[in-house]
């Protein structure tokens, strides 16, 4: 479409005060309920100045960025704590014999699954300025409450409801963010707050190393102040929440009105046939957001991707120990910070290549490799071979964190409505957290130290996703080409503008968005 045709925003460079008195009206015309901001084949009909835009995204990033970055980093660490936990008596001082240690991790991950997408559904429904603060609340007490139990039915109880608190928070920013961003600043943004995953490794591993060097924490001794300190500050920091998470660009008071209207406007101009930004809520968009092709097909490889990120989070401390049995427990502690570092720095770098090229696709299959080699490392070696299996983890966290950002990303740049994003967010969230279930049992007690059979198993999930990706890519762009030879206004005509927009990626306008 001509750019000639389309309207100004606040912000464009001109000069005149009447010219600036009809961009404002622009603005807030485009922003309002009930306006459609984009042609039939989905461009957008304002044009935005890209100097104002940077210095609203740039204030966006300020207020809202930080807090979503640290409320994430705590979510992980009081999940993945206790495998801290594990080596320094958890088991021992419950009485934790054979799988009873995998079925504790079970029990949170069931809870975890099934609360998932409904989690999701109810942060849309209330709000994330509500929601995020709330479950950060409920874990960061849960959290607290590990340091109390006594014996594994304490474990099981505690564990299960901390699941149900943690299911809505990957998902749940995501979504938040989705409120906020275009579609190609989304990858970055998702990256910020996802390389809180192996940052949550490092930073857990540093912070247990800590805390294991005090004789006590009031009451608590060993990994009991494990739990209780990390418990304490995540409590602290989701009441801190309520008044630091602003829940959308309409209610953002450090927003001036202008900014509120191009920051509605902005996200408004990329929903093909949308009259609203935040739609009601519509089942056929939940269903479609829930089985559009890419949805499921990323969901898969997060599925395979849980496998390995989510495995690697628990049981990397006892990796570490059967390379370095005689080492002390704050060493073996400490070895279990450089690979997520690595995993940190690719977690960031890939994302940002990817919103600077608007693509994500071939991110996907580049980031599969190196995660292939790391397991078959740990496959064609034992372990006295300690320095190869050391190494191996390094490739393996290069790889596994691209893909916490990089699916969320994809499935969100390929819906259209707030609602389907909701629905078709959780459900990617849902299966790659099925893997995390998995992994649970991937690494067995009678499998030590080779674990041979979670290395194996790893080595398969790495390689499907690599095929998986690849297989996707040639799918949505032959089908972008079937959808150019469509007759697209017969297809349309004679139907509402409400079942054209329930029609979201059947519409035969939309293109896929590799």
């Amino acid at each position: 479409m001509d750019t000639s045709d389309k309207q100004q925003m606040p912000g464009a460079s001109v000069h005149s005060t009447t010219v600036e008195d009809v961009t404002k009206h622009d603005a807030h015309e485009a922003a309002e309920r009930g306006h459609v901001a984009t042609d039939d084949w989905g461009n957008p009909l304002v044009e935005f100045d890209a100097a104002t835009e940077k210095r609203l995204r740039r204030k966006i990033d300020m207020f809202v960025m930080p807090t979503v970055c640290l409320l994430y980093l705590f979510c992980f660490i009081d999940r993945a704590n206790i495998g801290n936990a594990k080596i320094v008596g958890f088991e021992k001082d419950l009485g934790l014999h054979g799988y009873d240690y995998n079925r504790v991790l079970t029990l949170f991950y069931i809870s975890y699954i099934v609360f998932e997408i409904p989690c999701n559904l109810v942060c849309k429904w209330i709000g994330p300025g509500w929601f995020l603060p709330a479950s950060t609340t409920g874990f960061g007490v849960l959290t607290l409450a590990m340091a109390f139990i006594n014996d594994i039915s304490a474990a099981y109880a505690v564990r299960f409801l901390l699941g149900i608190f943690e299911a809505g928070m990957l998902p749940g920013i995501a979504y938040y963010l989705s409120r906020w961003y275009r579609r190609d600043e989304l990858t970055f943004r998702l990256s910020l707050y996802m390389v809180m995953t192996p940052l949550a490794g490092a930073f857990g591993g540093l912070l247990a190393s800590a805390i294991l060097t005090l004789d006590h924490f009031g009451s608590l001794h060993r990994w009991r102040m494990i739990f209780g300190i990390e418990g304490i500050i995540t409590l602290c920091l989701g009441l801190i929440a309520f008044l630091t998470v602003t829940d959308r660009p309409a209610t953002a008071r450090w927003l001036t009105q202008d900014e509120r209207d191009l920051a509605i406007a902005r996200i408004k101009s990329e929903r093909m046939a949308s009259t609203e930004v935040l739609d009601r809520f519509d089942r056929a968009k939940i269903y479609k957001g829930i089985y559009s092709p890419v949805t499921l097909t990323v969901g898969m490889v997060f599925l395979l991707a849980g496998v390995s990120s989510q495995g690697l989070a628990v049981f990397l401390p006892t990796i570490v120990k059967t390379i370095y049995p005689k080492n002390s427990v704050v060493s073996q502690q400490l070895h279990t910070v450089p690979p997520y570092v690595v995993g940190a720095f690719t977690a960031m770098f890939i994302p940002y290549l990817s919103y600077k090229l608007n693509t994500r696709q071939i991110f996907f299959i580049i980031s599969a490799p190196p995660m292939m080699i790391g397991y078959a490392m740990f496959v064609g070696t034992q372990v006295t071979d300690p320095y190869a299996r050391y190494g191996a983890t390094f490739l393996i966290t290069a790889g596994i964190f691209v893909y916490g950002t990089m699916v969320n990303a994809q499935v969100s740049a390929n819906v259209i409505s707030d609602t389907a994003r909701a629905a078709a967010i959780g459900a990617n969230t849902m299966l790659g957290n099925i893997g995390g279930l998995i992994s649970m049992w991937s690494y067995l007690p009678f499998d030590t130290p080779d674990f041979r059979i979670g290395n194996g198993l790893n080595l398969a999930t790495t390689s499907l996703i690599f095929l998986l990706s690849v297989g996707l890519l040639l799918w949505m762009r032959a089908d972008n080409k079937k959808r150019e030879k469509r007759d697209a206004q017969s297809l349309l005509a004679g139907m509402s503008l409400l079942e054209i927009q329930d029609l979201e990626w059947k519409h035969p306008y939309f293109k896929w968005r590799p």
